[in-house]
Protein backbone atom coordinates (compact mmCIF):
# COMPACT_ATOMS: atom_id res chain seq x y z
CA UNK A 1 0.00 0.00 0.00
CA UNK A 2 2.82 2.44 0.89
CA UNK A 3 4.62 1.61 -2.37
CA UNK A 4 1.46 2.41 -4.36
CA UNK A 5 1.09 5.76 -2.60
CA UNK A 6 4.75 6.56 -3.28
CA UNK A 7 4.44 5.70 -6.99
CA UNK A 8 1.33 7.91 -7.27
CA UNK A 9 3.12 10.76 -5.57
CA UNK A 10 6.06 10.40 -7.96
CA UNK A 11 3.71 10.67 -10.89
CA UNK A 12 2.19 13.84 -9.46
CA UNK A 13 5.32 15.74 -8.44
CA UNK A 14 8.84 15.23 -7.17
CA UNK A 15 8.47 17.51 -4.13
CA UNK A 16 5.51 15.49 -2.88
CA UNK A 17 7.54 12.27 -3.10
CA UNK A 18 10.43 13.89 -1.31
CA UNK A 19 8.12 14.98 1.46
CA UNK A 20 6.77 11.45 1.87
CA UNK A 21 10.26 10.00 1.97
CA UNK A 22 11.34 12.44 4.69
CA UNK A 23 8.02 12.29 6.54
CA UNK A 24 7.54 16.10 6.30
CA UNK A 25 4.15 17.67 5.64
CA UNK A 26 3.85 19.84 2.55
CA UNK A 27 2.58 23.40 3.04
CA UNK A 28 -0.86 23.80 1.57
CA UNK A 29 -1.89 26.75 -0.57
CA UNK A 30 -3.65 28.29 2.44
CA UNK A 31 -0.97 27.69 5.08
CA UNK A 32 2.37 29.44 5.31
CA UNK A 33 5.65 27.46 5.34
CA UNK A 34 7.79 27.24 8.46
CA UNK A 35 10.91 29.37 8.84
CA UNK A 36 14.13 27.92 7.36
CA UNK A 37 15.82 25.55 9.75
CA UNK A 38 19.07 26.54 11.43
CA UNK A 39 22.26 24.72 10.61
CA UNK A 40 24.46 22.90 13.03
CA UNK A 41 26.17 26.12 14.01
CA UNK A 42 22.92 28.02 14.32
CA UNK A 43 23.28 30.26 11.25
CA UNK A 44 20.96 30.77 8.29
CA UNK A 45 22.20 30.56 4.73
CA UNK A 46 20.64 30.60 1.29
CA UNK A 47 21.76 30.81 -2.32
CA UNK A 48 18.83 33.01 -3.36
CA UNK A 49 20.31 36.06 -5.06
CA UNK A 50 17.24 38.26 -5.48
CA UNK A 51 15.37 40.32 -2.88
CA UNK A 52 12.12 38.74 -3.95
CA UNK A 53 13.35 35.52 -2.24
CA UNK A 54 11.22 33.41 -4.60
CA UNK A 55 12.69 29.96 -5.26
CA UNK A 56 13.36 28.72 -8.76
CA UNK A 57 10.06 27.74 -10.31
CA UNK A 58 9.88 24.17 -11.64
CA UNK A 59 8.90 23.55 -15.22
CA UNK A 60 5.25 22.89 -15.73
CA UNK A 61 2.40 24.22 -13.62
CA UNK A 62 3.24 27.45 -11.78
CA UNK A 63 2.86 27.46 -8.03
CA UNK A 64 2.61 30.20 -5.47
CA UNK A 65 5.61 31.82 -3.79
CA UNK A 66 6.05 29.93 -0.51
CA UNK A 67 7.79 32.87 1.23
CA UNK A 68 5.84 34.37 4.08
CA UNK A 69 4.36 37.79 3.46
CA UNK A 70 4.29 40.51 6.05
CA UNK A 71 1.05 41.09 7.93
CA UNK A 72 1.71 44.82 7.79
CA UNK A 73 1.57 46.96 4.62
CA UNK A 74 4.76 48.97 4.88
CA UNK A 75 4.14 50.72 1.54
CA UNK A 76 1.37 52.80 3.15
CA UNK A 77 3.47 53.99 6.08
CA UNK A 78 4.89 57.50 6.10
CA UNK A 79 8.67 57.46 5.69
CA UNK A 80 9.15 59.24 9.03
CA UNK A 81 7.38 56.38 10.87
CA UNK A 82 9.25 53.48 9.26
CA UNK A 83 11.68 51.47 11.41
CA UNK A 84 15.26 52.69 11.19
CA UNK A 85 18.21 50.31 10.66
CA UNK A 86 21.82 51.45 10.95
CA UNK A 87 24.66 49.53 9.29
CA UNK A 88 27.74 49.30 11.52
CA UNK A 89 31.06 47.47 11.43
CA UNK A 90 34.76 47.96 11.03
CA UNK A 91 36.07 49.55 7.79
CA UNK A 92 35.80 47.76 4.44
CA UNK A 93 33.29 45.04 5.40
CA UNK A 94 30.67 46.04 2.77
CA UNK A 95 28.32 48.44 4.58
CA UNK A 96 27.97 50.78 1.60
CA UNK A 97 27.47 47.86 -0.80
CA UNK A 98 24.63 46.56 1.37
CA UNK A 99 23.18 50.09 1.59
CA UNK A 100 23.12 50.32 -2.23
CA UNK A 101 21.41 46.92 -2.46
CA UNK A 102 18.78 47.96 0.06
CA UNK A 103 17.88 51.22 -1.72
CA UNK A 104 18.39 49.61 -5.18
CA UNK A 105 20.57 52.46 -6.43
CA UNK A 106 24.32 53.08 -6.56
CA UNK A 107 24.40 56.13 -4.29
CA UNK A 108 27.06 55.29 -1.72
CA UNK A 109 30.66 55.14 -2.93
CA UNK A 110 32.02 51.59 -2.93
CA UNK A 111 35.78 51.13 -3.30
CA UNK A 112 38.17 48.51 -1.96
CA UNK A 113 40.48 50.49 0.34
CA UNK A 114 41.67 48.25 3.20
CA UNK A 115 43.82 51.00 4.68
CA UNK A 116 41.38 53.88 4.34
CA UNK A 117 37.76 54.87 5.00
CA UNK A 118 35.65 55.65 1.94
CA UNK A 119 32.49 56.50 3.88
CA UNK A 120 32.86 59.34 6.35
CA UNK A 121 29.33 60.69 6.71
CA UNK A 122 25.90 59.33 7.59
CA UNK A 123 23.91 58.51 4.46
CA UNK A 124 20.18 57.82 4.69
CA UNK A 125 17.70 56.13 2.34
CA UNK A 126 14.47 54.12 2.19
CA UNK A 127 15.24 50.41 1.81
CA UNK A 128 13.18 47.82 -0.07
CA UNK A 129 13.53 44.16 0.89
CA UNK A 130 10.67 42.11 -0.47
CA UNK A 131 7.51 43.81 0.84
CA UNK A 132 9.41 45.38 3.74
CA UNK A 133 10.16 49.10 3.79
CA UNK A 134 12.48 50.70 6.31
CA UNK A 135 14.89 53.58 6.70
CA UNK A 136 18.53 52.57 6.44
CA UNK A 137 21.59 54.53 7.61
CA UNK A 138 25.06 53.90 6.21
CA UNK A 139 27.74 54.81 8.74
CA UNK A 140 31.52 55.11 8.63
CA UNK A 141 33.78 52.26 9.66
CA UNK A 142 34.31 52.15 13.42
CA UNK A 143 37.78 52.09 14.97
CA UNK A 144 37.56 52.43 18.73
CA UNK A 145 41.30 52.97 19.15
CA UNK A 146 41.34 56.15 17.04
CA UNK A 147 43.22 59.16 18.38
CA UNK A 148 41.01 61.76 20.01
CA UNK A 149 40.16 64.55 17.57
CA UNK A 150 41.15 62.56 14.47
CA UNK A 151 38.84 61.91 11.54
CA UNK A 152 38.18 58.34 12.74
CA UNK A 153 37.29 59.52 16.23
CA UNK A 154 34.93 62.16 14.84
CA UNK A 155 33.17 59.64 12.59
CA UNK A 156 32.70 57.30 15.57
CA UNK A 157 31.18 60.14 17.60
CA UNK A 158 28.84 60.98 14.72
CA UNK A 159 27.76 57.33 14.44
CA UNK A 160 27.07 57.26 18.16
CA UNK A 161 24.85 60.34 17.83
CA UNK A 162 22.59 58.81 15.16
CA UNK A 163 22.19 55.60 17.17
CA UNK A 164 19.71 57.48 19.34
CA UNK A 165 17.16 57.54 16.48
CA UNK A 166 17.71 53.95 15.33
CA UNK A 167 15.72 50.94 16.49
CA UNK A 168 17.74 48.18 14.80
CA UNK A 169 21.35 47.62 13.78
CA UNK A 170 22.95 45.25 11.27
CA UNK A 171 26.47 44.45 12.44
CA UNK A 172 28.53 43.40 9.38
CA UNK A 173 31.65 41.26 9.54
CA UNK A 174 33.85 39.98 6.69
CA UNK A 175 33.52 36.19 6.80
CA UNK A 176 36.55 35.70 4.55
CA UNK A 177 38.83 37.42 7.05
CA UNK A 178 37.33 35.64 10.03
CA UNK A 179 36.49 37.33 13.30
CA UNK A 180 39.04 40.11 13.83
CA UNK A 181 39.95 41.77 17.15
CA UNK A 182 38.44 45.00 15.81
CA UNK A 183 35.12 43.18 15.30
CA UNK A 184 35.09 42.30 18.99
CA UNK A 185 35.87 45.92 19.87
CA UNK A 186 32.98 47.13 17.67
CA UNK A 187 30.70 44.61 19.40
CA UNK A 188 31.69 45.98 22.79
CA UNK A 189 31.16 49.54 21.49
CA UNK A 190 27.63 48.58 20.37
CA UNK A 191 26.75 47.04 23.72
CA UNK A 192 27.98 50.19 25.44
CA UNK A 193 26.30 52.78 23.15
CA UNK A 194 23.33 50.84 21.77
CA UNK A 195 22.12 48.60 24.54
CA UNK A 196 18.46 49.22 23.64
CA UNK A 197 18.88 48.50 19.92
CA UNK A 198 18.20 45.04 18.50
CA UNK A 199 21.41 44.01 16.71
CA UNK A 200 21.67 41.39 13.94
CA UNK A 201 25.04 39.98 12.88
CA UNK A 202 25.47 39.59 9.10
CA UNK A 203 28.41 37.59 7.73
CA UNK A 204 29.11 39.41 4.48
CA UNK A 205 31.13 38.25 1.44
CA UNK A 206 30.04 34.64 1.93
CA UNK A 207 29.33 33.92 -1.75
CA UNK A 208 32.63 32.09 -2.27
CA UNK A 209 32.39 29.83 0.79
CA UNK A 210 30.59 26.51 1.01
CA UNK A 211 27.76 25.95 3.45
CA UNK A 212 29.18 23.06 5.45
CA UNK A 213 32.87 23.94 5.52
CA UNK A 214 34.47 27.26 6.28
CA UNK A 215 31.10 29.01 6.58
CA UNK A 216 29.96 26.71 9.39
CA UNK A 217 33.11 27.39 11.36
CA UNK A 218 32.79 31.13 10.77
CA UNK A 219 29.19 31.06 12.01
CA UNK A 220 30.24 29.35 15.22
CA UNK A 221 32.99 31.92 15.66
CA UNK A 222 30.51 34.80 15.11
CA UNK A 223 28.57 33.69 18.17
CA UNK A 224 31.41 35.11 20.25
CA UNK A 225 30.03 38.60 19.47
CA UNK A 226 27.05 37.83 21.69
CA UNK A 227 24.24 38.97 19.35
CA UNK A 228 22.64 35.62 18.57
CA UNK A 229 22.57 33.60 15.35
CA UNK A 230 24.31 35.29 12.39
CA UNK A 231 22.91 35.50 8.86
CA UNK A 232 25.20 34.65 5.94
CA UNK A 233 24.79 37.18 3.11
CA UNK A 234 26.57 38.69 0.16
CA UNK A 235 25.87 42.38 -0.41
CA UNK A 236 27.53 42.21 -3.81
CA UNK A 237 25.58 39.27 -5.28
CA UNK A 238 22.43 39.30 -3.11
CA UNK A 239 22.89 35.89 -1.50
CA UNK A 240 21.09 35.45 1.81
CA UNK A 241 18.58 38.27 1.31
CA UNK A 242 15.72 35.78 1.84
CA UNK A 243 17.01 34.80 5.27
CA UNK A 244 17.70 38.42 6.18
CA UNK A 245 14.07 39.15 5.24
CA UNK A 246 12.82 36.35 7.49
CA UNK A 247 14.92 37.72 10.35
CA UNK A 248 13.80 41.33 9.97
CA UNK A 249 10.11 40.74 9.19
CA UNK A 250 8.86 39.76 12.69
CA UNK A 251 10.96 42.49 14.30
CA UNK A 252 9.53 45.17 12.02
CA UNK A 253 5.98 43.86 12.47
CA UNK A 254 6.24 44.05 16.24
CA UNK A 255 7.66 47.56 16.02
CA UNK A 256 4.88 48.79 13.72
CA UNK A 257 2.13 47.18 15.80
CA UNK A 258 3.51 48.93 18.87
CA UNK A 259 3.30 52.24 17.00
CA UNK A 260 -0.28 51.45 15.99
CA UNK A 261 -1.23 50.60 19.57
CA UNK A 262 0.28 53.89 20.69
CA UNK A 263 -2.17 55.76 18.47
CA UNK A 264 -0.05 56.26 15.33
CA UNK A 265 -1.94 55.26 12.18
CA UNK A 266 -0.01 53.86 9.26
CA UNK A 267 -2.24 55.76 6.84
CA UNK A 268 -1.55 59.49 6.94
CA UNK A 269 -4.66 61.20 5.55
CA UNK A 270 -3.17 64.64 6.03
CA UNK A 271 -0.17 63.84 3.85
CA UNK A 272 -2.39 62.29 1.15
CA UNK A 273 -4.69 65.29 1.13
CA UNK A 274 -1.68 67.59 0.98
CA UNK A 275 -0.25 65.66 -1.96
CA UNK A 276 -3.53 65.84 -3.86
CA UNK A 277 -3.83 69.57 -3.20
CA UNK A 278 -0.29 70.15 -4.50
CA UNK A 279 -0.61 68.05 -7.64
CA UNK A 280 -1.65 71.07 -9.69
CA UNK A 281 0.89 73.44 -8.11
CA UNK A 282 4.44 72.59 -9.08
CA UNK A 283 5.90 75.09 -6.61
CA UNK A 284 4.61 72.93 -3.70
CA UNK A 285 6.37 69.78 -4.93
CA UNK A 286 9.57 68.59 -3.16
CA UNK A 287 12.57 70.83 -3.78
CA UNK A 288 15.98 69.47 -4.81
CA UNK A 289 18.76 71.70 -3.44
CA UNK A 290 22.44 71.07 -4.23
CA UNK A 291 25.27 72.73 -2.29
CA UNK A 292 28.41 73.26 -4.40
CA UNK A 293 31.66 75.13 -3.97
CA UNK A 294 35.42 74.87 -3.58
CA UNK A 295 36.88 72.57 -0.93
CA UNK A 296 36.77 73.88 2.63
CA UNK A 297 34.35 76.77 2.04
CA UNK A 298 31.86 75.42 4.59
CA UNK A 299 29.44 73.31 2.53
CA UNK A 300 29.14 70.52 5.11
CA UNK A 301 28.84 73.03 7.95
CA UNK A 302 26.03 74.70 6.03
CA UNK A 303 24.24 71.37 5.61
CA UNK A 304 24.50 70.62 9.34
CA UNK A 305 23.20 74.12 10.09
CA UNK A 306 20.20 73.73 7.78
CA UNK A 307 19.39 70.30 9.25
CA UNK A 308 20.01 71.44 12.82
CA UNK A 309 21.97 68.25 13.53
CA UNK A 310 25.44 66.76 13.03
CA UNK A 311 24.86 64.75 9.86
CA UNK A 312 28.15 65.14 7.95
CA UNK A 313 31.75 65.35 9.06
CA UNK A 314 33.28 68.82 9.30
CA UNK A 315 36.77 70.01 10.10
CA UNK A 316 39.75 72.07 8.93
CA UNK A 317 40.95 69.32 6.57
CA UNK A 318 40.19 69.98 2.88
CA UNK A 319 38.31 67.27 0.98
CA UNK A 320 36.62 65.65 3.99
CA UNK A 321 33.38 64.98 2.09
CA UNK A 322 33.62 62.12 -0.40
CA UNK A 323 30.02 61.00 -0.81
CA UNK A 324 27.36 63.35 -2.12
CA UNK A 325 25.17 63.21 0.99
CA UNK A 326 21.46 63.41 0.16
CA UNK A 327 19.05 63.99 3.00
CA UNK A 328 15.49 65.18 3.51
CA UNK A 329 14.01 67.74 5.89
CA UNK A 330 10.95 69.97 6.27
CA UNK A 331 10.92 73.76 6.10
CA UNK A 332 7.65 75.73 6.26
CA UNK A 333 5.62 72.58 5.52
CA UNK A 334 7.70 71.94 2.42
CA UNK A 335 9.83 68.88 1.69
CA UNK A 336 13.43 69.73 0.78
CA UNK A 337 15.95 67.18 -0.52
CA UNK A 338 19.38 68.52 0.32
CA UNK A 339 22.57 67.30 -1.38
CA UNK A 340 26.03 68.19 -0.10
CA UNK A 341 28.49 67.57 -2.94
CA UNK A 342 32.22 66.99 -2.60
CA UNK A 343 34.46 69.99 -3.27
CA UNK A 344 35.71 68.99 -6.71
CA UNK A 345 36.05 72.28 -8.59
CA UNK A 346 39.75 72.78 -7.85
CA UNK A 347 40.85 69.20 -8.35
CA UNK A 348 43.25 68.46 -11.16
CA UNK A 349 41.42 65.52 -12.71
CA UNK A 350 44.28 63.11 -11.97
CA UNK A 351 42.71 61.67 -8.83
CA UNK A 352 42.25 57.95 -8.48
CA UNK A 353 40.07 55.81 -6.26
CA UNK A 354 37.39 57.39 -4.06
CA UNK A 355 38.34 60.94 -5.07
CA UNK A 356 37.65 60.27 -8.75
CA UNK A 357 34.34 58.56 -7.91
CA UNK A 358 33.23 61.53 -5.80
CA UNK A 359 33.87 63.92 -8.73
CA UNK A 360 31.58 61.91 -11.00
CA UNK A 361 28.93 61.60 -8.30
CA UNK A 362 28.98 65.33 -7.51
CA UNK A 363 28.47 66.34 -11.13
CA UNK A 364 25.63 63.84 -11.50
CA UNK A 365 23.82 65.16 -8.42
CA UNK A 366 24.34 68.74 -9.57
CA UNK A 367 22.45 68.10 -12.80
CA UNK A 368 19.52 66.57 -10.87
CA UNK A 369 19.06 69.63 -8.63
CA UNK A 370 16.35 72.27 -9.02
CA UNK A 371 18.21 75.02 -7.16
CA UNK A 372 22.02 75.27 -6.95
CA UNK A 373 23.51 76.98 -3.88
CA UNK A 374 27.01 78.18 -4.75
CA UNK A 375 29.00 78.72 -1.53
CA UNK A 376 31.82 81.30 -1.51
CA UNK A 377 34.42 82.01 1.17
CA UNK A 378 33.96 85.56 2.43
CA UNK A 379 37.42 85.65 4.05
CA UNK A 380 39.16 84.74 0.78
CA UNK A 381 37.06 87.27 -1.15
CA UNK A 382 38.22 90.02 1.22
CA UNK A 383 41.87 89.09 0.63
CA UNK A 384 41.65 88.67 -3.16
CA UNK A 385 40.83 91.00 -6.03
CA UNK A 386 37.86 88.98 -7.33
CA UNK A 387 34.85 87.34 -5.72
CA UNK A 388 34.76 84.24 -7.93
CA UNK A 389 37.59 82.28 -9.50
CA UNK A 390 37.38 80.51 -12.84
CA UNK A 391 35.90 77.17 -11.64
CA UNK A 392 33.19 78.97 -9.67
CA UNK A 393 32.25 81.09 -12.68
CA UNK A 394 32.05 77.94 -14.80
CA UNK A 395 29.74 76.16 -12.36
CA UNK A 396 27.49 79.22 -12.06
CA UNK A 397 27.21 79.56 -15.84
CA UNK A 398 26.60 75.84 -16.22
CA UNK A 399 23.74 75.98 -13.72
CA UNK A 400 22.13 78.87 -15.64
CA UNK A 401 22.62 77.19 -19.02
CA UNK A 402 21.02 74.02 -17.69
CA UNK A 403 18.01 76.07 -16.60
CA UNK A 404 18.57 75.71 -12.84
CA UNK A 405 17.89 78.36 -10.24
CA UNK A 406 21.05 79.83 -8.68
CA UNK A 407 21.52 81.22 -5.16
CA UNK A 408 24.96 82.54 -4.12
CA UNK A 409 25.87 82.14 -0.43
CA UNK A 410 28.85 84.02 0.99
CA UNK A 411 29.96 82.10 4.09
CA UNK A 412 32.38 82.84 6.96
CA UNK A 413 31.24 86.44 7.34
CA UNK A 414 31.83 86.10 11.09
CA UNK A 415 35.58 86.32 10.40
CA UNK A 416 35.13 89.82 8.92
CA UNK A 417 32.88 91.26 11.62
CA UNK A 418 35.77 92.97 13.43
CA UNK A 419 37.03 94.61 10.21
CA UNK A 420 34.12 96.74 9.08
CA UNK A 421 35.72 98.15 5.87
CA UNK A 422 36.43 94.63 4.57
CA UNK A 423 32.96 93.51 5.63
CA UNK A 424 31.32 96.32 3.62
CA UNK A 425 33.66 95.70 0.70
CA UNK A 426 32.56 92.07 0.37
CA UNK A 427 28.86 92.93 0.65
CA UNK A 428 29.20 95.56 -2.09
CA UNK A 429 31.54 93.69 -4.46
CA UNK A 430 29.96 90.22 -4.72
CA UNK A 431 26.58 91.18 -6.30
CA UNK A 432 28.28 93.48 -8.83
CA UNK A 433 30.78 90.84 -9.92
CA UNK A 434 28.12 88.16 -10.25
CA UNK A 435 26.11 90.44 -12.51
CA UNK A 436 29.24 91.02 -14.60
CA UNK A 437 30.18 87.36 -15.10
CA UNK A 438 26.54 86.21 -15.64
CA UNK A 439 24.92 89.09 -17.57
CA UNK A 440 22.15 86.96 -19.08
CA UNK A 441 20.37 86.69 -15.69
CA UNK A 442 19.74 89.79 -13.62
CA UNK A 443 19.05 89.85 -9.92
CA UNK A 444 20.73 86.59 -8.85
CA UNK A 445 20.15 86.47 -5.06
CA UNK A 446 23.15 86.72 -2.75
CA UNK A 447 22.96 85.79 0.96
CA UNK A 448 25.69 86.61 3.49
CA UNK A 449 25.87 84.28 6.49
CA UNK A 450 27.95 82.41 9.04
CA UNK A 451 27.21 78.69 8.89
CA UNK A 452 29.40 78.02 11.93
CA UNK A 453 27.34 80.35 14.12
CA UNK A 454 24.05 79.49 12.42
CA UNK A 455 23.38 83.12 11.44
CA UNK A 456 21.54 83.50 8.15
CA UNK A 457 19.97 80.03 8.09
CA UNK A 458 16.39 81.30 7.75
CA UNK A 459 17.44 83.91 5.17
CA UNK A 460 19.09 81.22 3.04
CA UNK A 461 16.06 78.93 3.05
CA UNK A 462 13.61 81.75 2.33
CA UNK A 463 15.72 82.89 -0.61
CA UNK A 464 15.97 79.33 -1.91
CA UNK A 465 12.20 78.82 -1.69
CA UNK A 466 11.50 82.21 -3.30
CA UNK A 467 13.79 81.30 -6.21
CA UNK A 468 12.14 77.88 -6.50
CA UNK A 469 8.64 79.38 -6.63
CA UNK A 470 9.73 81.75 -9.41
CA UNK A 471 11.35 78.82 -11.19
CA UNK A 472 8.01 76.94 -11.11
CA UNK A 473 5.88 79.96 -12.13
CA UNK A 474 3.13 79.49 -14.74
CA UNK A 475 1.34 82.43 -16.42
CA UNK A 476 -1.92 82.12 -18.34
CA UNK A 477 -1.99 82.88 -22.08
CA UNK A 478 -4.66 85.58 -21.70
CA UNK A 479 -2.60 87.40 -19.09
CA UNK A 480 0.51 87.18 -21.26
CA UNK A 481 -1.26 88.56 -24.33
CA UNK A 482 -2.64 91.52 -22.39
CA UNK A 483 0.89 92.15 -21.17
CA UNK A 484 2.25 91.77 -24.72
CA UNK A 485 0.03 94.51 -26.15
CA UNK A 486 1.26 96.93 -23.51
CA UNK A 487 4.94 96.04 -23.78
CA UNK A 488 5.00 96.14 -27.59
CA UNK A 489 3.46 99.59 -27.59
CA UNK A 490 6.20 101.03 -25.37
CA UNK A 491 9.06 99.49 -27.35
CA UNK A 492 10.75 101.89 -29.77
CA UNK A 493 10.90 100.46 -33.27
CA UNK A 494 13.10 102.01 -35.95
CA UNK A 495 10.65 101.41 -38.76
CA UNK A 496 6.99 100.53 -38.27
CA UNK A 497 6.94 98.73 -41.63
CA UNK A 498 9.62 96.29 -40.51
CA UNK A 499 8.16 95.84 -37.03
CA UNK A 500 7.74 92.13 -36.22
CA UNK A 501 4.16 91.03 -35.70
CA UNK A 502 3.61 88.77 -32.70
CA UNK A 503 0.32 86.92 -33.20
CA UNK A 504 0.18 85.65 -29.62
CA UNK A 505 2.47 84.87 -26.71
CA UNK A 506 2.20 81.81 -24.44
CA UNK A 507 4.12 79.83 -21.80
CA UNK A 508 4.78 76.23 -22.84
CA UNK A 509 6.54 74.98 -19.68
CA UNK A 510 7.87 75.89 -16.27
CA UNK A 511 10.99 74.81 -14.38
CA UNK A 512 12.44 77.05 -15.89
CA UNK A 513 9.75 79.32 -17.42
CA UNK A 514 9.78 78.94 -21.20
CA UNK A 515 7.73 81.18 -23.50
CA UNK A 516 6.95 81.01 -27.22
CA UNK A 517 6.17 84.02 -29.43
CA UNK A 518 4.15 82.99 -32.51
CA UNK A 519 5.04 85.30 -35.40
CA UNK A 520 3.03 86.23 -38.48
CA UNK A 521 4.81 87.64 -41.50
CA UNK A 522 8.37 87.44 -42.66
CA UNK A 523 9.94 89.71 -40.02
CA UNK A 524 11.36 87.80 -37.03
CA UNK A 525 12.36 88.99 -33.57
CA UNK A 526 15.98 90.02 -33.33
CA UNK A 527 18.25 89.19 -30.40
CA UNK A 528 17.70 92.71 -29.10
CA UNK A 529 13.92 92.23 -29.22
CA UNK A 530 14.16 88.91 -27.33
CA UNK A 531 16.34 90.51 -24.65
CA UNK A 532 13.78 93.32 -24.35
CA UNK A 533 10.92 90.82 -23.91
CA UNK A 534 12.92 88.82 -21.36
CA UNK A 535 13.79 91.91 -19.35
CA UNK A 536 10.15 93.08 -19.44
CA UNK A 537 8.95 89.67 -18.22
CA UNK A 538 11.31 89.79 -15.24
CA UNK A 539 10.34 93.35 -14.30
CA UNK A 540 6.57 93.13 -14.84
CA UNK A 541 6.04 89.69 -13.26
CA UNK A 542 8.83 89.88 -10.62
CA UNK A 543 10.65 86.76 -11.78
CA UNK A 544 14.21 88.05 -11.74
CA UNK A 545 17.13 85.93 -10.66
CA UNK A 546 16.18 82.81 -12.65
CA UNK A 547 16.86 81.79 -16.26
CA UNK A 548 13.99 82.62 -18.66
CA UNK A 549 13.79 81.26 -22.18
CA UNK A 550 11.95 82.99 -25.04
CA UNK A 551 11.73 81.31 -28.46
CA UNK A 552 9.76 82.22 -31.58
CA UNK A 553 7.74 80.21 -34.08
CA UNK A 554 6.36 81.22 -37.46
CA UNK A 555 2.68 80.78 -38.36
CA UNK A 556 2.20 79.67 -42.01
CA UNK A 557 0.04 81.98 -44.16
CA UNK A 558 -3.42 80.67 -45.03
CA UNK A 559 -3.13 81.83 -48.64
CA UNK A 560 -0.15 79.62 -49.21
CA UNK A 561 -1.99 76.61 -47.87
CA UNK A 562 -5.01 77.23 -50.15
CA UNK A 563 -2.91 77.71 -53.27
CA UNK A 564 -1.04 74.52 -52.59
CA UNK A 565 -4.32 72.60 -52.20
CA UNK A 566 -5.67 73.88 -55.55
CA UNK A 567 -2.55 72.87 -57.46
CA UNK A 568 -2.80 69.26 -56.40
CA UNK A 569 -5.56 68.31 -58.95
CA UNK A 570 -5.63 68.40 -62.80
CA UNK A 571 -5.45 71.76 -64.49
CA UNK A 572 -8.86 73.11 -65.70
CA UNK A 573 -9.41 75.53 -68.65
CA UNK A 574 -12.82 77.26 -68.82
CA UNK A 575 -14.26 78.41 -72.17
CA UNK A 576 -16.96 81.08 -71.97
CA UNK A 577 -19.91 81.20 -74.43
CA UNK A 578 -22.36 84.07 -74.18
CA UNK A 579 -25.92 84.14 -75.56
CA UNK A 580 -27.46 87.52 -74.74
CA UNK A 581 -27.78 87.53 -70.93
CA UNK A 582 -27.13 83.84 -70.48
CA UNK A 583 -23.61 82.74 -69.74
CA UNK A 584 -22.69 79.08 -70.11
CA UNK A 585 -19.44 77.66 -68.82
CA UNK A 586 -18.15 74.50 -70.44
CA UNK A 587 -15.18 73.16 -68.58
CA UNK A 588 -12.83 70.98 -70.58
CA UNK A 589 -9.80 69.10 -69.50
CA UNK A 590 -6.68 70.21 -71.31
Amino acid sequence: MAAAILRAALRRSRPAAAALLHHRPLPSSRSLPPLPSLGSAGFVYSTVADESTAPVKPKGKARKNPMKQSRFDFTKVDAALLPTVILVGRPNVGKSALFNRFIRRREALVYNTPGDHVTRDIREGVAKLGDLRFRVLDSAGLETAATSGSILARTADMTGNVLARSQFAIFLIDVRDGLQPLDLEVGQWLRRHASGIHTIVAMNKSESLDEHGVLTAAAGEAHRLGFGDPVAISAETGLGMAELYETLRPLFEDYMFQLTNNGLNQDDPNSEAETEAHEGDESKLPLQLAIVGRPNVGKSTLLNTLLQEQRVLVGPEAGLTRDSIRTQFQFDNRTVYLVDTAGWMERSGKEKGPASLSVVQSRKNLMRAHIVALVLDGEKIAKSKSSMNHPEVLIARQAIEEGRGLVVIVNKMDLLRENRPLFDKVIDAVPKEIQTVIPQVTGIPVVFMSALEGRGRIAVMRQVIDTYEKWCLRLSTSRLNRWLRKVMSRHSWKDSATQPKVKYFTQVKARPPTFVAFMSGKVQLSDTDIRFLTKSLKEDFDIGGIPIRVVQRSIPRKETVKSNSRNTGPRINTRMRTDKRTTVCEPTTS
